[in-house]
């Protein structure tokens, strides 16, 4: 390491520079210049506060300070939240934690940090268009967060604050200044005596923007903002005043001092337990610490953009440094929600992410590019975020895949676009406007933007009529607010979470027994708490252990019995929230009170089918991948006594050879009878030992790792056969599953494929079906079941020739004269005219038809109706090559076609073809033809 001390010209202060490995010439200052090699991170020092440049170093400072003073380190909660069914995704730092400021939940911590995913691009909360035209709008981004849970509150928080941005982060005191509700004289005292901020400082704000709230009702509080002043060379004034709007002093931290109870009648109280709730936006605070007011000059962003220009050929500093922004933001985006198992569709979560990624492809072309480019940028993402997100790293293979696979359908729809484009816009001439609703229909339905349907129109002065796209815009989103039913889980989970607080969570015994006695702990009635249940009702009975399987991962909730002298229950299914299990009831003898002991026993053979399909979806899972490759990911299951079904990750069908293969790897497990082995492990230790993870699932610290049957190649040395983290019922050695026989394969969605299998009994009562079937066929047949392929490709071959020989006689039949028609060429004016109705005649034949009549009449017109034997109506009419520059068939068949009450009909000027749906009027439509040539 060297040290370098001399002037930086920003500052009057000297600064002494920390370098490694590093090369001269790049960082501009009164002595020589030097270049730090990626990904070494640069620290400059003045006294004792410290810059840092990278975003990683930021985000593990931040999350070291707080774990440091005993806040609990909690993992990013997924982008699609678990507790706020409001939201469609999680868009703050406090969200994962909503459930624990509001009391419904209780956790073993009272204070914790974290750095959270966040997205806004979708509902309420929708920074997606102008992210790329402004310095800090992101789809994508990450809040660093410190909370209190009723621990400390806010002399603390402002302590750890002040300390956090002054002296850990190195900012000088004269760049910030802070906020505070203007009628929080505490929050401005403590900032005095803490900060030693003068009063001009810290502004007072009287606006909501100042005071928090999560509802209309329910905690909220003041809070108190820090703003970092970048300096007089940008426009801008301090918050509160006119010029507050500007990029001069920008808001890095935020904290909200939840101190009070707001209730339905306007009256406001305090809570007996005030909490903590901050964020610091991590691209915010890395740009200000890089010495940027810019988010996409940071060392992360400054990665990606070059990135992109170098997959589409570009130079960073052009014209179109907006698109590269638009990609690099969005790249974080698509890559994060496809690795919790979002794919685009054209509904819900599916549908903001398409509209991200089409956003990005589409600013792609605008760039150059006319392949798929950005499917090629995730690797670099993975290199710059790839250690604080495992899950990157882990699903960079299908990410890559499903990326790809949107920008061929994108490339696709552009072209297709463009020319329904040319369709809608023929009649128009310029200086005329597109209608909005139009070009609304080309970007809701088609996929089409209405930037580039604007940038082609513009080509040839059409305007596009910009008011009438918003209000269409409008009424699609109004339709979808009232269709969105919300995201996460249940709409209410506090019931649940009331019960576990109170009681505790269930005690699942089920994976060693299938019979235990448990404690009556609460009764659930149409949802609420009840004290018992009486014969003949039904309702949620909650044990304080239990042997049945509460419905979650695929696999369906265990049933059975629950039964005491003088009672009996049956037990319907088995749900789980919270932790709790709760088993729907229905009281046959007896009534069922809290506190009671029932001897609880699940439907045993009903469980053994379950288990042996749980286990063979396992199985198939591992031999899809190694069939397909390693971009096969789950995508949703179900297991349930009669049968499975896996979703999984693939862009094509599965071909009947593959199968194949699949289901004998499959089934070479099953007769290895190897056991099935369980253990509890930490995430990260079970993920390194080869465990596969579903993208997107949140796991707590120890997980229940499933592994079964020795591999069937070398390339996996001593490992299991399959190995996953499975939380669900299992068979104890792969032979209790009996057989695997795959029934059926599917399209499910975009890029997503499903299987159907059977196990056991189900399985060998389908093969006895299939058995039954090949001997039914064999016997009609009269051939040896053998022999059942052959014969019937000859009897494929015997009906071709026989439908080309009935196609040949039909076409005599009709030329030799037909039903009404003349069989005689005649003169219309100076030209020959042959017009025939034939029946029997389907329309495909028609063509040929007419060819024939051509070649008889050698100059002139033919117009052949025929009418099926299904009784649609077709009309053909050909004119012979002399005259087609004069006569255009295609002006004589929408005649007929009228004639036959249709609509249409269009072809060459030589051959044209058309329908309709009265066969009474085919003499009149060979009439108007023969009219129409007189003209």
């Amino acid at each position: 390491m060297s040290l370098l001390t001399f002037r930086r010209r920003n500052f009057s202060a000297p600064f002494l520079f920390v370098l490694s490995n590093f090369n001269r010439h790049s960082i501009a200052g009164q002595g020589e210049l030097w270049r730090v090699k990626p990904p070494e991170v640069l620290t400059f020092v003045q006294g004792r506060q410290r810059f840092m440049t990278s975003v990683n170093d930021i985000r593990s400072k931040f999350l070291d300070y707080f774990q440091s003073h005993d806040h609990e380190l909690v993992d990013s909660a997924p982008l699609v939240p678990r507790n706020d069914p409001t939201l469609m995704f999680v868009n703050s730092g406090m969200v994962p934690f909503k459930n624990v400021f509001t009391g419904v939940e209780k956790r073993d911590y009272s204070r914790a940090t974290s750095a959270q995913k966040c997205v806004r691009a979708g509902g309420k909360h929708n920074d997606l268009d102008n992210v790329g035209f402004t310095a800090r709008h992101h789809t994508f981004f990450e809040m660093l967060g410190n909370f209190s849970f009723g621990d400390y509150f806010k002399e603390q928080a402002i302590e750890h604050a002040w300390h956090m941005v002054h002296k850990e982060f190195g900012l000088p005191k004269d760049k910030l200044l802070v906020t505070v509700y203007h009628e929080d004289d505490e929050a401005f005292d403590l900032w005095k005596k803490i900060a030693g901020l003068s009063d001009d400082r810290i502004i007072r704000i009287a606006t909501s923007d100042n005071f928090w709230m999560m509802g209309d009702t329910g905690p909220c509080g003041p809070s108190s903002e820090i703003f970092f002043d970048h300096g007089d060379h940008i426009w801008g004034g301090p918050p509160g005043g006119p010029e507050e709007d500007g990029d001069r002093f920008i808001e890095i931290w935020n904290l909200v001092f939840m101190q009070y109870e707001q209730h339905a009648n306007g009256d406001r109280t305090d809570l007996p337990r005030p909490s903590i709730d901050t964020g610091m936006g991590l691209e915010r605070i890395a740009a200000v610490l890089q010495g940027t007011h810019d988010n996409y000059q940071t060392d992360m962003f400054k990665a990606l953009l070059a990135g992109v220009a170098d997959v589409t050929n570009t130079d960073i500093g052009d014209k179109g440094d907006q698109s590269r922004r638009v990609i690099a933001d969005h790249l974080r985006s698509m890559s994060f929600l496809i690795s919790e198992g979002v794919l685009p569709s054209n509904e819900g979560r599916g549908y903001v992410l398409r509209r991200i990624m089409r956003r990005a492809m589409r600013h792609a072309t605008l760039l150059g590019a006319n392949e798929p480019v950005i499917n090629k940028l995730v690797g670099s993402l993975v290199r710059e975020m790839g250690q604080a997100y495992p899950e990157l790293s882990r699903g960079e293979a299908m990410i890559k895949e499903t990326i790809k696979l949107e920008e061929e359908r994108f490339l696709k729809t552009l072209s297709r676009g463009l020319q329904i484009l040319e369709d809608e816009t023929e009649g128009l001439s310029e200086g005329a406007t597109l209608e909005g609703a139009t070009a609304f229909k080309l970007y809701d339905t088609y996929g089409f933007p209405l930037d580039l349907t604007q940038d082609a129109l513009r080509q040839r002065g059409i305007d596009v009529d910009q008011k009438g796209f918003d209000e269409a815009m409008a009424a699609q989103k109004a339709e979808a607010r009232k269709n969105w039913s919300g995201s996460g889980d249940a709409a209410s989970e506090a019931i649940w979470f009331k019960i576990a607080d109170q009681k505790g969570a269930t005690e699942f015994l089920g994976y060693e027994t299938e019979k235990a006695d448990g404690e009556v702990l609460a009764i659930i009635k149409d949802g609420a708490e009840v004290e018992e249940l009486a014969a003949g009702e039904t309702g949620v009975l909650v044990f304080n252990q239990t042997p049945f399987y509460g419905e979650s991962g695929g696999q369906v909730g265990d049933t059975g019995r629950a039964h005491e002298e003088g009672v009996d229950v049956t037990i319907s299914n088995t749900t789980k929230s919270a932790g709790v299990f709760a088993h729907h009831a229905k009281v046959n003898e007896g009534t069922v009170k809290v506190g009671d002991a029932l001897h609880l026993s699940v439907d045993a053979v009903r469980r053994q089918s379950i288990r042996s399909n749980h286990s063979a979806t396992h199985l198939l899972h591992e031999a899809l991948r190694e069939t397909l490759g390693d971009h096969v990911a789950q995508k949703g299951s179900m297991v349930s006594p009669d049968r499975l079904r896996f979703d999984f990750s693939h862009t094509k069908a599965v071909g009947a050879e593959e199968m194949k293969q699949i289901e004998q790897m499959a089934n070479s497990i099953v007769l290895q009878n190897s056991p099935v082995e369980t253990r509890l492990m930490e995430v990260d230790d079970a993920i390194e030992a080869g465990a596969m993870a579903l993208f997107g699932e949140k796991y707590g610290d120890e997980v229940r790792v499933v592994s079964m049957g020795k591999p069937l190649n070398d390339n996996k040395g001593n490992q299991a056969y399959s190995m996953e983290l499975c939380g669900g019922t299992h068979v104890k050695a792969t032979g209790e599953i009996g057989v695997v026989a795959v029934v059926g394969e599917s399209a499910v969605a975009s890029g997503v494929r499903r299987i159907e299998a059977l196990t056991g009994d189900a399985a060998r009562a389908y093969f006895a079906e299939q058995e039954a079937r090949v001997r039914q066929i064999a016997d009609r047949l009269k051939v040896a079941p053998k022999d059942i392929v052959s014969r019937v490709d000859a009897l494929l071959d015997e009906r071709k020739q026989l439908e080309r020989q009935l196609a040949d006689a039909r076409q005599k039949l009709a030329m030799g004269g037909g039903a009404g028609g003349g069989s005689e060429i005649e003169k219309v004016g100076e030209v020959n005219f042959m017009g025939r109705v034939a029946e029997g005649l389907p329309s495909k034949e028609l063509r040929g038809l007419v060819d024939q009549g051509k070649e008889q009449i050698k100059s002139g017109v033919v117009a052949i109706v025929g009418i099926g034997d299904d009784g649609k109506v077709g009309v053909a009419v050909g004119v012979t090559d002399d005259l087609k520059d004069n006569l255009s068939a295609v002006d004589f068949v929408k005649v007929a076609v009228e004639t036959l009450g249709g609509k249409g009909g269009g072809g060459r000027p030589d051959m044209a073809q058309g329908g309709g749906p009265d066969a009474d009027k085919a003499q009149d439509a060979i009439d108007a033809v023969r009219a129409k040539l007189a003209e």
